[in-house]
């Protein structure tokens, strides 16, 4: 059984950066795709950020899009989320995961396609 375990977050004002860390102990993820997800108070989780098991492709959602940069070191087991020109908006408790599926991108804006999870870390943004 992996376990997942984020770090990284704090209170930052607007404009500013956070890079969050998701390391992952217990076998190895470098088969798995990996993701971040993040959700605000009252609202449901959603999909942050995606990065194939090699880390050659990376996904984005609208709303961090050229803010936001994935990355992994498999090396390390571990997965990282370089947020910069951060907003209030993004003001939200981030987790990480790993796809169920060995080299699989299915469904990897889903939260249901990840089995794997971290216990999450909370970004907050000042206006």
């Amino acid at each position: 059984q992996v376990q997942l375990v984020e770090s990284g977050g704090g209170l930052v004002q607007a404009g500013g950066s956070l890079r969050l860390s998701c390391a992952a102990s217990g076998r190895t993820l470098s088969q798995h795709a990996m993701g971040w997800f993040r959700q605000a108070p009252g609202k449901e989780r959603e999909f942050v950020s995606a990065i194939t098991w090699g880390g050659g492709n990376t996904y984005y959602a609208d709303s961090v899009k050229g803010r936001f940069t994935i990355s992994r070191d498999n090396a390390k087991n571990t997965m990282y989320l370089q947020m910069n020109t951060l907003k209030p908006e993004d003001t939200a408790v981030y987790y990480c995961a790993a796809h169920a599926q060995y080299y699989s991108l299915t469904s990897y804006q889903s939260d249901r396609a990840y089995d794997n999870w971290g216990q999450g870390t909370q970004v907050t943004v000042s206006s």
